[in-house]
């Protein structure tokens, strides 16, 4: 019986030690985190919570970790977006609304590992627009904040609708729309990427009805409508649905234009935020997003105080007369924006680094740029420095900025490669010789500290610099970079990464 016991034990014990030492072992290879996503634009804002899975990457001994599961774990209501007499956003009363969703959700704001905040739409306007931004850049770090202007916001209603997908899915073009209150942002997708972006201020809550319930929102591209036509613009003349209804039309007009390809007329060139998208390629399908989308594919009925009904009904039927070409629900159409933010750190030696100036660091949430180069043949230093100031641009930044350039590193590291390649990144980012903000490169390849030397002590790159091999990044990434620690020379990379559904 002693035995029996014995054996029993030891058994038991060795499956505790078992299901300890497998659960350890789980824990170095995965992460989980909880995340938010918050959405604040001229229309409407929300919340999104989420658990992320991340798992180590096994390829080449990575310290890198990717996503491997994402589960929403609590949505918000929609708000619309709360604004004072004056037209500036109440923030008061919105961050009522985030606390009261923090609670409802049971989360604490020490639960929350990360997550990401985003200004779109007319909201990135208002007075108190970035004091808003930087109630949640006090999160210690954790968050990613951005205000995203016309092409930003192109590039994350087209991801997080799920467009971009669809579009890599079916190997097809696709033109992805997203009207919100006060802007529509086009992106033409090709086989799942975005190539060409556009905005015009055609939207929802362009004629809205205040807290009491009167038309007395109406903003530039109303007015507009009524300079043209000559349509009375008080509140009691809106009250009548019949007017508010050739408003609708009016916009509906402009906005097929634009998805069409079509001339423009006097109010559409007025109404025009970016340059036009290119004649091809031809879009296979549409799919639309924003507020505006939800009627379009009949998830919406009712109203809410402005013209977001009568013009996807206005829109529809001229589509429909106009064109074959069918409208796609992509999956997301009002919480197409960023839903999370996920969060890990790379361990980088010390030999893979090159640090010009150590005061430079710490910083965080370094927006990353991620130009379209070949840099496996010949390095085309003009056709580089330009891509670099196109990704630049297409994120509504200026190269003068506090960023991060990250790019993968082909063919043989030889010298004259190198250099011309640091001539392209110093001709990109300081093209008058001058520059004062960090810069940091952060190479998918084994060039780091090479590539900064180079382009500090030969090429003479100003302003502060870090240099960073081993690191894979993508565009809408942000990075922290931690200060040196011990070993020497090691320091903690932070990768932040905007998640879509």
């Amino acid at each position: 019986m002693h035995d029996a016991l014995f054996d029993h034990e030891h058994v038991q014990v060795s499956e505790e030690a078992r299901l300890a030492i497998a659960q350890s072992i789980w824990e170095q290879e995965n992460v989980e985190l909880k995340t938010v996503g918050i959405d604040i634009g001229s229309s409407t804002s929300h919340l999104l919570f989420a658990k992320v899975i991340l798992q180590r990457q096994t390829q080449g001994l990575s310290s890198r970790f990717v996503v491997i599961e994402r589960h929403v774990l609590w949505r918000s209501p929609i708000m619309l977006t709360p604004f004072l007499s004056d037209g500036t956003i109440d923030a008061h009363s919105l961050a009522h609304f985030i606390e009261d969703a923090y609670a409802s959700a049971g989360f604490k704001r020490s639960d929350v590992d990360s997550g990401a905040v985003i200004l779109t739409g007319e909201a990135i306007k208002k007075t108190n627009a970035r004091a808003i931004d930087e109630i949640f850049a006090a999160e210690a770090g954790k968050f990613v904040c951005a205000t995203a202007g016309h092409k930003l916001e192109c590039l994350l209603a087209a991801h997080g609708s799920g467009a971009v997908a669809l579009s890599k899915a079916r190997q097809n073009c696709i033109l992805h729309v997203d009207i919100g209150g006060g802007t529509t942002k086009l992106a033409l997708i090709d086989k799942g990427h975005v190539v060409a972006m556009q905005a015009f201020a055609v939207g929802g809550r362009l004629i809205a009805q205040d807290a009491d319930g009167a038309w007395t929102r109406f903003d530039d591209s109303a007015q507009e409508i009524a300079k043209e036509t000559g349509w009375p613009a008080d509140p009691a003349s809106l009250a009548d649905e019949g007017l508010r209804k050739k408003y609708a039309a009016r916009l509906a007009d402009v906005a097929a234009d634009y998805i069409l390809g079509a001339p423009k007329d006097s109010l559409g060139k007025a109404l025009e935020l970016t340059e036009p998208l290119p004649e091809f390629p031809k879009p296979q399908g549409f799919t639309f997003s924003g507020g505006v989308g939800e009627y379009i594919f009949n998830y919406e009925a009712r109203d809410y105080g402005d013209v977001a009904r009568l013009l996807a009904n206005a829109l529809t039927e001229r589509l429909a007369k106009r064109t074959k070409i069918p409208l796609i629900d992509p999956g997301q159409r009002i919480r197409a924006t960023v839903i999370g933010a996920s969060q890990f750190t790379v361990q980088v030696s010390g030999k893979t680094i090159y640090i010009g100036d150590g005061e430079a660091l710490p910083v965080h949430n370094i927006p990353v740029v991620r130009p379209e180069i070949d840099l496996s043949g010949v390095i085309d230093e003009a056709a580089i420095a330009q891509a670099i100031r196109t990704s630049v641009g297409n994120l509504d930044m200026d190269v003068s900025q506090k960023l991060a350039l990250a790019f993968t590193w082909e063919g043989d590291p030889e010298y004259a490669r190198l250099a011309a390649m640091g001539r392209a990144v110093k001709a990109a980012f300081a093209p008058d010789g001058s520059r004062n903000e960090l810069l940091v490169v952060m190479i998918d390849g084994d060039i780091g500290k090479t590539f900064g030397r180079i382009l500090r002590e030969e090429l003479d790159m100003p302003g502060p610099l870090v240099s960073i091999d081993g690191v894979q990044l993508q565009e809408l990434d942000f990075v922290d970079v931690g200060s040196l620690i011990d070993p020497p020379g090691v320091v903690p990379v932070v990768i932040k990464s905007l998640l879509f559904s």
